[in-house]
């Protein structure tokens, strides 16, 4: 059921104009909980040094220095992510990386430098 409502969020979001010709939609940070009550899992991917300084709650966390090295360990292609970044360019670029590799993911336009909800450490 999860899966569904994830599809049906993400075509919502594409026939309203939020979709990319990258083959991913990108939303805006105010969608982020949202999505993950539907069960997509937040992928942080700026350096570990920068996520232990303060992530969103439940996020995971894949550099992308890794994943451009093609490190995908922690990922899971039967899972939807949450792709975000501090500003919203590394998450941009990680997108454009996975989807190629076929993951499931939205991108978020802005990143942790915008986000106002709680943070763990």
């Amino acid at each position: 059921m999860k899966k569904v409502s994830w599809i049906i969020f993400a075509a919502l979001l594409l026939l309203t104009g939020c979709g990319t010709e990258e083959g991913y939609v990108t939303v805006d940070i105010s969608q982020v909980q949202q999505l993950q009550e539907e069960g997509a899992i937040v992928l942080d991917v700026r350096e570990a040094e920068e996520f232990t300084e303060g992530h969103i709650i439940g996020a995971i966390n894949a550099p992308l220095s890794e994943l451009k090295t093609g490190e995908r360990a922690v990922l899971d292609k039967n899972q939807s992510y949450i792709v975000i970044c501090r500003s919203g360019s590394r998450s941009k670029e990680a997108s454009e990386l996975l989807i190629k590799d076929g993951y499931d993911l939205v991108n978020v336009s802005e990143g942790m430098s915008s986000w106002s909800g709680e943070v763990e450490y």
